[in-house]
């Protein structure tokens, strides 16, 4: 499931790069820092870079998650401040509404 999901996230960062002048690099997308100090996304870019993220989920999983949801936003480490970490957080949400991989 983790390369689906890994294939989803960078289509969304391809949206959302057609738009953006700096384009967000996708070479090394694991390793991506998304918010905070090194991250790519101010916080109103993040929100929409989500909630893109939550449509192509939708689309490719048929199922609907929330990824700004008070569980997102107050771990203790944010699913926010990496591609891997958001990665495993969309898992754990897909896995908790009965998509297995």
């Amino acid at each position: 499931m983790t390369e689906r999901i890994q294939s989803v996230v960078v289509a969304a960062l391809d949206e959302i790069n057609a738009s953006r002048a700096e384009k967000i690099p996708t070479d090394d997308v694991l390793g991506l820092c998304l918010y905070g100090d090194a991250g790519v996304f101010e916080s109103m870019y993040l929100v929409a870079f989500l909630s893109l993220l939550e449509e192509n989920i939708e689309d490719e999983f048929g199922a609907e998650i929330s990824l700004t949801s008070e569980k997102a936003v107050s771990l203790r480490v944010s699913p926010f401040s990496s591609v891997r970490r958001l990665i495993g957080f969309i898992e754990g949400e897909l896995e908790l509404v009965g998509v297995r991989g």
